[in-house]
């Protein structure tokens, strides 16, 4: 049976994505919340989720000794597939703009920087239901479609330099990434433990994904 390592640094999501997971495993792949290093350098899976700002999970994440590390053996090392959720996917760039410049893990390059809506009625943080669009034919996406509602809570995104690395989009004062993938790593912007049948589906075909 597959392992998948539900990072734990005491982001806020850590126990409503592990609820998620495990009734999507259905038994087919054993869900393991863990900041042990060495269990993470062995998994099979890597789930990182994330609630908050930037700058403080960063700071949480480094705080557990040996998981980055860990991670990147897992993930960069042998290929593991990895999923970040919110601030999980946000960790993934190059560096956030939030209280100050914070460096991030630089696997898909770009920064993450404060929604700016140009017309004042919309509000941020962006919260609630929201359409996705541009979805691409990418191969963990594929539950998703173009018009499909999932749910979103946060002020920040990230906006990679390469366009290819951004799987779908999401509208709100403007377009910005909701979904982003490069090789075995991939993120969503949104929560998919708390986006129902879709979100499900999401994480259903994370646990077969095969990049």
């Amino acid at each position: 049976m597959q392992r998948v390592a539900l990072i734990d640094y005491g982001s806020g999501n850590l126990r409503s994505a592990e609820k998620a997971l495990v009734r999507v495993a259905q038994g087919q792949a054993e869900i393991v919340v863990t900041d042990d290093p060495e269990a993470i350098a062995r998994a099979d899976r890597v789930v990182l989720p994330g609630v908050g700002a930037f700058a403080a999970c960063m700071s949480a994440l480094e705080a557990r000794r040996g998981v980055i590390a860990a991670i990147t053996e897992a993930v960069q090392g042998r290929g593991a597939p990895f999923l970040g959720i919110c601030v999980g996917m946000q960790l993934l760039a190059t560096r956030g703009l939030e209280f100050g410049e914070t460096t991030g893990l630089d696997w898909i390059g770009g920064d993450v920087k404060k929604l700016a809506p140009a017309d004042p009625a919309i509000k941020v943080p962006h919260m609630g239901w929201n359409t996705l669009v541009g979805v691409t034919d990418h191969p963990l996406f594929a539950p998703l479609q173009s018009g499909e509602a999932v749910y979103f809570t946060h002020s920040f995104a990230i906006f990679p330099e390469d366009s290819a690395d951004v799987s779908a989009y999401v509208e709100h004062g403007g377009r910005f990434p909701a979904a982003v993938a490069r090789g075995n790593v991939a993120g969503v912007q949104f929560h998919p433990e708390k986006s129902q049948k879709p979100g499900l589906a999401l994480l259903q075909r994370f646990l077969e994904w095969r990049p």
